[in-house]
């Protein structure tokens, strides 16, 4: 890959979030710099793992610099999603790094190809440990978000109930 289709060097602001009824939420990776905003789909499985990612990340980095260490105590701004939600492709896949020399996090996201002969779209996004650290903090919040988990089976209740196969057959589990 050689360009990147969206390329926002310090971004103002980077954010996570979900759209819709729990059970049929549409996740969403947002990014703006200056007037230019960069709206990408994703899965519920990729933010919550963003966010796991971004933690390790910010951890080994304070490991191996304790002066950059992110503070926990951290407070997060106003993460909700910005209008209009006109995504630029869907997030086949993430990737994330630090960039020493200019004390940035990277975040690089690419889409699947359209064709054979096609680059995929891309996207890379620098932003500071702060902004990353609200954006895994968040993250984690709209994930945690949706539907209670069964604690036998870890599947997802719906609000009309779950049929927990663990219960063998003996009624649903209302949350």
């Amino acid at each position: 890959m050689s360009e990147f289709t969206f390329d926002l060097e310090s971004v103002h602001r980077i954010t996570a979030g979900a759209v819709g009824p729990r059970g049929r939420r549409v996740f969403y990776l947002q990014a703006r710099r200056g007037n230019r905003l960069v709206t990408l789909l994703a899965e519920k499985e990729q933010i919550r793992e963003l966010a796991s990612a971004i933690n390790r990340l910010l951890e080994t980095i304070g490991e191996r610099n304790p002066r950059l260490a992110t503070s926990d105590d951290l407070i997060v701004a106003d993460m909700s999603l910005e209008e209009p939600l006109e995504p630029e492709f869907r997030i086949y896949q993430l990737g994330l790094g630090y960039d020493s020399e200019r004390d940035r996090v990277v975040l690089l996201a690419q889409g699947m190809p359209e064709g054979n002969d096609e680059e995929p779209l891309s996207a890379r996004f620098y932003a500071t440990r702060e902004q990353m650290k609200a954006l895994s903090i968040h993250a984690e919040r709209v994930v945690a978000a949706g539907r209670p988990i069964c604690g036998n089976c870890g599947r997802p209740i719906d609000p009309s109930g779950h049929f927990c196969p663990h219960r063998n057959g003996h009624g649903p589990v209302y949350s």
